[in-house]
């Protein structure tokens, strides 16, 4: 992908001030998260007409305060949420929220949701926040970034070297990967693969980008579900596309592995 003129131009001055606005938007999702985790009496509105997308206060008061954060330090760009109208700005930068990724997770008490932030331009996400309040990691990737910071201190984020897909590990939300047809050939990476592991959310992503995993493999995400996993992963030296091999920041299908090699594997037996 060619570079945008936009990033291009970033001092390194800029850089460290976009980042210390994509820090103070995670920090304060941190304690409206947690003011509701596990608490009694959570509930969750559903958003669908057909099946189960819940909502709790915890998102909305989550995605409330970032985009308080986002008015007084980045009044000029533009907004992208999950729970509230899009914001226009006029600096060709858009910040992408999703205040609790994985909220049946949250419901269920599971420390597998995460806070998700990125900052695109035209071409995509550049920079990006998988954070986990509960267990208190947040990974960060893009611009000369790419670590986590947790309860075992500062560490690198590397993807694993190409392994083959009879040694990888693959994870995915859902066991039902999206209509028949995508469950099929999801499936068919899935018999192949030395591990399959569901029900982790964004948190799968993050495990990409540490090395701990091989691939994420899932269908139907919106952008505000992988634009910060996409600017992680990339940082780390993974591969994020569609089943394709197109960009993914639109969302759709995804296919996130730790290699190009691995990435290739996998694309062409999800491809039939």
């Amino acid at each position: 992908m060619t570079r945008s003129p936009l990033r291009s131009r970033f001092s390194p001055a800029e850089i460290a001030a976009l980042w210390q606005a994509a820090d103070a938007v995670a920090d304060v999702a941190r304690p409206a998260t947690l003011a509701h985790f596990r608490a009694e009496g959570l509930s969750a509105d559903n958003k669908a007409s057909a099946g189960f997308d819940p909502v709790t206060a915890a998102d909305r008061a989550s995605e409330a305060a970032m985009r308080a954060v986002l008015a007084q330090l980045r009044p000029d760009d533009a907004i992208l949420g999950e729970e509230e109208e899009a914001r226009p700005g006029t600096s060709g930068l858009t910040w992408v929220l999703d205040p609790i990724d994985g909220t049946r997770g949250y419901l269920s008490g599971t420390p597998t949701w995460g806070v998700l932030i990125a900052l695109a331009d035209e071409d995509g996400p550049f920079l990006g926040i998988i954070d986990q309040p509960y267990i208190g990691e947040r990974f960060r990737g893009g611009l000369g970034e790419a670590r986590v910071d947790g309860p075992l201190g500062q560490h690198a984020l590397r993807a694993r070297p190409a392994r083959p897909l009879s040694q990888a590990i693959l994870f995915s939300t859902f066991p039902e990967v999206g209509t028949a047809e995508e469950g099929a050939a999801f499936r068919r990476v899935a018999t192949r693969a030395r591990l399959t592991r569901y029900g982790t959310d964004c948190y799968a992503y993050a495990l990409l980008a540490a090395g701990q995993i091989d691939l994420v493999i899932e269908a139907g995400l919106q952008p505000y579900d992988v634009m910060a996993p996409i600017a992680v992963i990339e940082a780390a030296g993974g591969v994020v596309t569609d089943w394709q091999g197109r960009p993914a920041h639109q969302g759709g299908r995804i296919l996130a592995a730790s290699s190009p090699e691995l990435h290739a594997e996998a694309m062409a037996l999800l491809q039939g």
